[in-house]
C-alpha cells in the first residue's frame, strides 16, 4: 500500500429488479385494509420530465396513531394485527405506489407527524430519503425545525394532500417541484 487514501469505486445503479426480489405479500400493509382507522397513503414517483417511474420502490417508517415508534426492526411477516411501523411497496406501470396504514401521531409535543420515506429507483446509485408531513397550520409548519428551515415554496414538496381517508404524496425525483431530499450524518452520498 502506498499510504494514499482509498477511493470508493462507483456503485451500481439501483434496480430495476424490485418487482422480482423485494416486495412480498402484504408488504404494503401496515394495518389490514379493513382496520377501523385505516387510511391509504398513495402517490406517484415521477422523473425529471414528470413521467411516471414504473419500477421504483418506496419504503416508509412511521409512528403509530398514538405517536409510538415500534422499537423492533420492521418485519417481513405480516400477521394481520401487529403494527410494525415499516412497509415497502413497488410502483405499478403508472408509477403509483400505495400503502394501507394509520395516520401517524406526533412522537413528541410540538412535533408534526410525518412518514419517513426511502426511494429506490433506476438511475440512482443510493436510496433517497425524504419525509411526508401531514397537513398542519402554516404557523405549525413554519415552527417545525425541518420545514421551517426551508423556503415556503420548497416546504410544500413535503406536505401530504388529503382527500378523506386517502393521503397523497407524489415524489418528484428531479425538475420543477422536485421533492426535498434529506442527507443523514454517516450516510454515503
Amino acid at each position: 500500500m502506498s499510504g494514499e487514501p482509498l477511493v470508493a469505486t462507483p456503485g451500481q445503479t439501483i434496480g430495476p429488479f424490485f418487482g422480482f426480489a423485494l416486495p412480498h405479500e402484504g408488504s404494503e400493509q401496515l394495518v389490514p385494509p379493513g382496520h377501523l382507522n385505516a387510511v391509504r397513503l398513495t402517490g406517484l414517483v415521477l422523473d425529471g420530465h414528470g413521467d411516471p417511474v414504473p419500477d421504483a420502490m418506496i419504503e416508509i417508517w412511521q409512528a403509530d396513531a398514538d405517536g409510538r415508534i415500534e422499537p423492533r426492526p420492521g418485519s417481513l411477516h405480516r400477521d394481520g394485527y401487529t403494527f410494525t411501523g415499516w412497509a415497502r411497496a413497488a410502483t405499478d406501470n403508472t408509477g403509483r405506489y400505495s400503502f394501507t396504514t394509520v395516520r401517524p401521531a406526533p412522537t413528541n409535543e410540538g412535533k408534526l407527524p410525518f412518514f419517513a420515506i426511502a426511494v429506490f429507483a433506476r438511475g440512482l446509485t443510493n436510496r433517497l430519503f425524504t419525509r411526508a408531513y401531514l397537513f398542519a397550520s402554516p404557523d405549525a409548519i413554519a415552527a417545525d425545525p425541518l420545514l421551517g428551515s426551508l423556503p415556503a415554496d420548497r416546504r410544500r414538496t413535503l406536505i401530504v394532500t388529503e382527500d378523506g381517508d386517502e393521503l397523497r404524496f407524489d415524489v418528484r425525483l428531479q425538475g420543477q417541484e422536485e421533492t426535498v431530499f434529506l442527507a443523514f450524518p454517516g450516510d454515503t452520498p
